[in-house]
């Protein structure tokens, strides 16, 4: 493409002048100077904004997003959650599928600035000089100056997938509990921009309260799906990495949306083990542990070995506060169906796959409702340890209920004499 002269003199005339053309529309204006380079440094604020006006009057490509973030709920159902950045398309639990560009080409019309410059200093008495002996010409754009810009900036690591990994490690995260925990993990650095968890605020974690609320979940549910990064965030300040935790009490407690859930009754119970033999060996092993010791199905996942005391078989549990650590004997009924020994997982798998099954189980045996599940199996041992007179401290000690009990020292009672009670619950 030739070179485009802008500059010229007309015959018997020693002045410089500019000629641009535009739309069919030719605009010429002398420039006083008969110096070449000077009419060049006159003229360039007008020729910049001359070419920036021709590329504007141009439809071009250009670059848009796709979905404003957010949200979304695309026409066939699909969920997506979008960033100035990305789209990332949600599964039915809200984990990241796919991620892709949330960024488009359309071609349109673009505007420009009317007037470029790469300078600073006299640009700016120059620019005015234009403007006020040339208006037709300049039409007021802003001026751009190159140095104004910063390069982009690389985003930093700041340490907080090291400190997810520690807790994933920590507390031996497998199966279906470790896949919910990174995937919530992903959501929450997509919907924060990958902001640092020394700089985030309950406001960035309730972006996850309102994303689980947006696709239907209960309190309840939000509240599971939030436990992990709430405890990897509290073992970090433990350990003196963070200060402040943006999950702690951002799920509210309301009464709306929770069920309460009814103990099995012994009708109940002569079904179920009526039709036991429906279940696996495994379930059926889980299930009368859980009917007959008060453990949480999670807790139960979390036996692989055992421990003797005088005699008495027990292991030791509890994960979920400090309050539930505890020594719970095996009952005199469940020692027919455990192995010899316990040298490995007694239960293989994950406890929410487990919890489905055992659920279905009940409602094919009548029994499960929204009040009755396999988690009733719990507060049905409960019902039965204060039936027997079971003191209240030693039903902490055997359920690892919430509150402390005043007796901060030593091992607690003899397991003989929590065998004793929890022999008590029968099935």
């Amino acid at each position: 493409m030739p070179k485009i002269d802008y500059l010229f003199k007309r015959p018997n005339s020693q002045f410089w002048r500019v000629r641009l053309q535009l739309n069919g529309k030719s605009i010429e204006r002398t420039l006083k100077t008969t110096d070449r380079a000077q009419a060049e440094i006159i003229a360039l604020p007008l020729i910049a904004e001359h070419k920036a006006r021709v590329l504007a009057s141009r439809p071009r490509w250009s670059e848009t997003v796709k979905h404003q973030p957010g949200l979304h709920t695309l026409d066939d159902g699909q969920k997506l959650f979008a960033t100035a950045r990305e789209l990332h398309y949600l599964d039915a639990g809200g984990a990241t599928i796919r991620t892709e560009p949330n960024r488009c080409e359309v071609f349109e019309n673009v505007p420009v600035p009317s007037v470029v410059h790469f300078g600073n200093g006299p640009t700016r008495k120059l620019v005015a000089d234009i403007r006020r002996r040339w208006p037709d010409i300049y039409q007021g754009g802003p001026i751009i100056a190159a140095n104004a810009f910063d390069r982009p900036k690389v985003a930093t690591k700041n340490g907080d997938d090291a400190l997810f990994e520690t807790y994933v490690q920590d507390k031996k995260l497998t199966g279906y509990s470790e896949k919910e925990a990174r995937d919530v993990w992903s959501l929450f650095k997509t919907m924060t921009e990958g902001k640092a968890l020394k700089d985030c605020t309950r406001d960035d974690g309730r972006l996850l309260v309102k994303h689980f609320e947006q696709q239907g979940l209960k309190s309840a549910s939000i509240h599971k799906k939030l436990v992990r990064l709430n405890a990897a965030v509290n073992l970090a300040i433990e350990e003196g990495k963070l200060t402040f935790n943006p999950f702690a009490g951002i799920v509210a407690k309301s009464g709306k949306d929770s069920i309460e859930r009814e103990p099995l009754d012994d009708a109940d119970m002569a079904l179920a083990f009526g039709n036991l033999d429906k279940l696996d060996a495994s379930d059926q092993l889980l299930f009368r542990l859980l009917a007959s010791t008060g453990l949480r199905l999670g807790e139960a996942f979390q036996i692989t070995s055992e421990k003797s005391e005088k005699g008495v078989r027990f292991v030791l549990i509890g994960t979920k506060t400090a309050q539930s650590r505890r020594r719970v004997p095996f009952p005199a009924s469940m020692l027919p169906h455990l192995p010899e020994k316990i040298k490995g997982p007694l239960f293989t798998g994950d406890a929410n796959s487990a919890s489905k099954r055992l659920n279905t189980f009940l409602n094919e045996c009548g029994i499960g409702s929204a009040q009755k599940v396999v988690h009733s199996l719990r507060h049905r041992a409960a019902d039965r340890l204060r039936a027997v007179g079971a003191p209240e401290d030693i039903r902490w000690a055997l359920l690892g209920h919430h509150k402390k009990t005043a007796d901060k020292y030593g091992k607690g009672f003899p397991v003989s004499l929590l065998r004793k009670w929890i022999d008590k619950i029968g099935l």
